[in-house]
């Protein structure tokens, strides 16, 4: 029998009985499951080796109705699963002596207030580089499926998938069965662009119906889909419109990890299975490698932000700020011989403020910058809050407080400030774009965040 809990043992070859041991520890079980949030529910293929007592009835696409269980598919199902028990047992060990074990010299070392547990991510890290291996399935053809816009406002999503098809990543499997994710690549800014544009309608039936078939082909050609109800899949999209993908077959969807840019709390996305995905607006030309960013004391600017008015909450900004005062620099556009990035690296504090959705690329660019995020939004989810406190290292702004921006900003202590903007260079490797993608980078900590989500989901015998 097979469910996915938090604190259910695995059957495990004796070689392993250490690792049981320690996984067991109800301390360490409690601390795991807090630091690293994730799905506790159950899910199984009726047909297969797996139980299914705590499942609905099965969504569409349907199970086959033979019986498509195979020894290769449970010898596949330990192993898997043998890996992850080791991989929790490591950082559980971490947790505990509040060190790092590792095969290899750490040129990276993760350190600060500014994470939840430094010791727990880093082993995390470690476990994942080592372990973690992701199925992108074959099935489709560009450009709505295995490609995605590289540059701009959506590149995060197109770079992603670039990362995981050019089968240069250590992360790919070479056999679906050494998975222990599966990638949907199709690209919900592809199917905009290609099939949308010019835009004669925001109906979203077509993108609802592409994405919608594509699960179809790969859960009836493959059993992947069918044994966990999709729980071990993701997609990645930074298009606004990727989350109403799943709107008209929740049942579909409803365990599918959605890594989005758009994480809104308040319009169905769930932090503990979905993942957040930083915006960043990449130029045709890529990221200057000059940085602009000035050391405190040549900061001369209180808070700064220019943008055009996208959605109510920068509406609100520009009508209460917009170039009314010299250290708030609120700006819709900039004036002519203005560079954005230079302003951006005199500031203090940078303004993030929601556009029409919630996610903004400010705030990876603050970290380029080097400027205190200032997050202005309404129930987003933070880029890797698993791992990260944000409050260490930026601000957070109600909407309705908007008119209180340079009271609430010159009320922080100086000494708070530069604690603040010392975790933000600190950090700033995080939230940096490296092709191909290197250790602790923004890519590898998107992975992360899949990572954990698996990782959080126990299948046991």
């Amino acid at each position: 029998m097979a469910t996915f809990s938090y604190s259910s043992t695995l059957l495990l070859f004796p070689t392993f009985l250490l690792l049981i041991l320690l996984c067991l520890s109800p301390m360490n079980q409690q601390n795991l499951s807090s630091l690293f949030p994730s799905i506790s529910t159950t899910f199984t293929n009726k047909n297969s080796n797996y139980s299914t007592k705590h499942l609905p009835p099965s969504p569409s696409p349907s199970i086959p109705s033979h019986d498509v269980v195979s020894y290769v598919k449970k010898s596949r199902s330990d192993r898997v699963e043998a890996d992850l028990a080791s991989a929790r047992a490591a950082i559980q060990e971490a947790i505990r002596t509040r060190n790092y074990t590792s095969d290899k010299e750490e040129t990276f070392i993760p350190r600060g207030c500014m994470y939840r547990n430094a010791y727990a991510f880093h082993q995390s890290h470690i476990e994942m580089v080592k372990r973690f291996r992701i199925w992108a399935y074959n099935e489709g053809e560009r450009p709505l499926v295995h490609n995605g816009p590289m540059k701009h406002i959506y590149a995060i999503e197109g770079q992603f998938i670039d990362e995981m098809e050019s089968r240069k990543s250590s992360f790919m499997a070479q056999h679906p069965n050494e998975a222990h994710v599966f990638f949907l690549p199709v690209s919900v800014g592809h199917i905009v662009n290609y099939i949308y544009k010019p835009i004669t309608t925001y109906d979203r039936d077509r993108l609802v119906r592409i994405f919608t078939d594509y699960i179809k082909v790969v859960a009836d050609k493959y059993s992947y889909w069918n044994r966990t109800r999709g729980a071990d899949h993701f997609m990645v999209s930074c298009h606004d419109w990727a989350p109403e993908v799943s709107g008209q077959d929740p049942e579909l969807y409803k365990n599918l990890i959605r890594v989005l840019c758009n994480a809104n709390s308040s319009e169905g996305f769930h932090p503990k299975r979905d993942v957040t995905l930083p915006e960043l607006n990449l130029p045709p030309k890529g990221f200057s490698q000059r940085r602009c960013s000035q050391p405190p004391d040549k900061r001369t600017i209180l808070a700064f932000f220019a943008g055009g008015g996208h959605g109510n909450i920068r509406k609100i900004l520009l009508q209460h700020w917009k170039d009314k005062d010299d250290e708030v620099e609120v700006h819709e556009y900039l004036s002519k011989g203005q560079d954005y990035n230079k302003l951006m690296g005199r500031s203090k504090f940078c303004l993030c403020p929601s556009g029409f959705e919630v996610a903004s690329p400010r705030v990876v660019e603050s970290f380029y910058a080097g400027c205190v995020p200032v997050i202005i939004s309404n129930n987003y989810v933070l880029p890797f809050s698993d791992v990260l406190d944000w409050s260490k290292f930026s601000i957070q702004i109600p909407v309705q407080k908007i008119p209180e921006i340079k009271t609430i900003l010159q009320s922080i202590p100086e000494k708070d400030y530069l604690k603040m903007q010392k975790r933000v260079l600190k950090l700033r490797r995080h939230f940096e774009l490296n092709r191909p993608a290197k250790p602790f980078d923004i890519l590898h900590m998107v992975l992360h965040s899949i990572w954990l989500r698996r990782l959080n989901l126990r299948l046991q015998d």
